[in-house]
């Protein structure tokens, strides 16, 4: 059990959280909400004992191991995959290191052998025979088989140093799981293989995601970071929040109630303070009003934009035929012979395991890849407009010294200040904040923008690729609802699987010699694919 007792922390005048007194035990899993900044990530390295906290302690019990899914991409470069999986187990690494030094000794003595007696003891004692092939299943549930174990962590992709760097962080079953974004860069059936091990994982677990299916599937608790406190929830993440939702409403029905009362009580006194015979009812209801109290409604951190796609003109029939698309990326081929046609009412979901083969066939829809360098016939219906949001929006925003006034003012047909401000607004930039420099956004400001600049043009196809990549909760449900809401078509990739679950009415999967296309939601096309082609 991990015991976190009378915790607080501040940064300057700002107070993150204080009185902080929570346990978490072996064989729950807790889901750690807040809006960004609200220092879910802080409280993990609080727990870990990377940060310390000003007031109170951390208790763990000494002969019990904790992991931390590592942030630092390149911490491993110069080790092999299979290597730095095995050094999520710091004990077990060492013992085969040092294994490794006595056996090589030229001058090998008695004190050496019985130091190697001990540690041969030790090693089996922590299952280190078995640790290669279980690092090997961890990898292979994870997407990465046998032709990365010994490669070196340099030679991968950022999405793959991902997993690896998850895989270490399971390794070994410690008694205490602490995960910050695990299913980041993850694709779809990563995140499945993760969720399955969770939810059979019989010790601790203690994650910050943004994934709502992820946190509904693996929690059986939620810990909320808000009004600088942290308060504790039973359930998932669709539990507490209903639950808060309720305690809201509750909570606003009984001040209108108590004001309610309050004005009645206060037009009493004014019609009869003066009157002799109300008199004394009058002061009687003067005292009653003076000591009522209106419940205390807390200013909550979360912050909600309003997200809204509308289109000029109404699609027509013909949206968008694609004919033997092939491509190429870099050295390899990423699309291989790609045909489908999309008609009005699609709503595509594009899934694969291979994302950049997904971002190729999504930047060619856009008409960001010059048609000299694919293969084959990309043609949009005549009455369609499109509008991308892109997973690098770099381009955008690096080196623009302009305000995000001016900015946005670039994609807008009415130049009006006001009018650009009014979009700005709907993505929580107001006042001040909407003069900000576009180049020191951070990832989830530079996403709200350029959800701004979509809901200005009034496309009639909207194109996603991960669009809830660096975005809160509260941004990624409003980003859902206003997708599901929106009257035009749809081709989106996203691993955040509630959207796609909500959103998609048709999946194309891209394979190493084509496409699946199946119209039929994704829950769906799961179940069809585990009945028609079983891994």
């Amino acid at each position: 059990m991990i015991d976190v007792s009378n915790v607080g922390l501040r940064f300057g005048a700002r107070k993150l959280f204080e009185g902080v007194n929570v346990q978490f035990n072996k064989g729950c899993c807790y889901g750690i909400i807040g809006a960004n900044g609200a220092g879910k990530s802080t409280f993990l390295k609080i727990i870990s004992g990377e940060i310390e906290p000003q007031k109170g302690f951390v208790n763990i019990p000494k002969n019990e191991r904790l992991a931390v899914l590592e942030q630092d991409h390149f911490k491993y470069d110069e080790f092999t995959v299979r290597q730095t999986v095995i050094m999520g187990h710091k004990r077990l690494y060492e013992i085969m290191k040092e294994k490794e030094r006595l056996y090589s000794k030229p001058d090998f003595n008695d004190e050496d052998g019985i130091l190697l007696g001990e540690l041969e003891g030790e090693f089996a004692e922590l299952d280190g025979w078995s640790a290669e092939s279980n690092a090997e299943i961890l990898l292979q549930g994870l997407g990465l088989g046998e032709d990365y174990y010994e490669r070196p962590m340099k030679d991968l992709t950022g999405g793959q140093k991902v997993k690896v760097l998850l895989a270490q962080a399971l390794f070994g079953e410690p008694d205490y799981l602490l995960l910050d974004e695990p299913t980041n860069h993850l694709d779809l059936n990563s995140c499945r293989w993760l969720e399955n091990y969770l939810m059979d994982y019989e010790n601790c677990v203690l994650v910050v995601s943004h994934d709502r299916h992820f946190l509904n599937k693996v929690c059986t608790h939620i810990v909320d970071i808000d009004f600088s406190k942290v308060t504790l929830f039973q359930g998932n993440y669709d539990f507490w929040y209903e639950y808060t939702q309720l305690s809201l409403r509750q909570l606003k029905d009984q001040t209108k109630k108590i004001e309610a009362r309050r004005k009645e009580l206060q037009e009493f006194i004014a019609r009869f303070s003066a009157n002799a015979s109300k008199s004394r009812q009058a002061t009687s209801r003067k005292k009653l009003l003076e000591n009522m109290e209106l419940p205390e409604v807390l200013a909550s951190s979360r912050r909600y934009p309003f997200i809204s796609f509308t289109q000029d003109r109404e699609i027509g029939n013909d949206v968008l035929f694609v004919k033997n698309l092939t491509a190429d990326k870099g050295n390899r081929q990423t699309l291989n012979d790609i045909s489908f046609t999309m008609e009005k009412g699609d709503r595509i979901g594009v899934v694969s395991k291979d994302e950049v083969a997904v971002t190729h066939l999504l930047d060619i829809l856009a008409g960001v890849v010059p048609e000299s360098d694919y293969e084959g016939e990309v043609k949009w219906g005549v009455t369609t407009t499109r509008s991308y949001l892109p997973k690098d929006n770099s381009e955008f925003f690096d080196n623009c010294d302009l305000s995000l006034v001016d900015w946005l003012r670039q994609y807008s047909k009415d130049q009006n200040e006001s009018y650009v401000r009014g979009f700005l607004g709907r993505m929580l930039f107001s006042g001040e904040e909407a003069l900000k420099k576009a180049s020191v956004l951070s990832g989830g400001e530079k996403v709200r923008c350029m959800l701004s600049r979509q809901m200005l043009v009034n496309a009639n196809v909207l194109i996603f690729d991960d669009p809830t990549n660096h975005l809160d909760l509260e941004s990624i449900t409003a980003l859902n609802e206003g997708i599901k809401k929106f009257p035009g078509s749809i081709v989106f990739y996203s691993h955040d699987r509630e959207l796609v679950n909500t959103v998609a009415n048709r999946i194309i999967e891209i394979v190493p010699g084509g496409i699946i296309d199946k119209r039929m939601e994704y829950d769906e096309y799961l179940e069809w694919k585990a009945e028609n082609m079983p891994e």
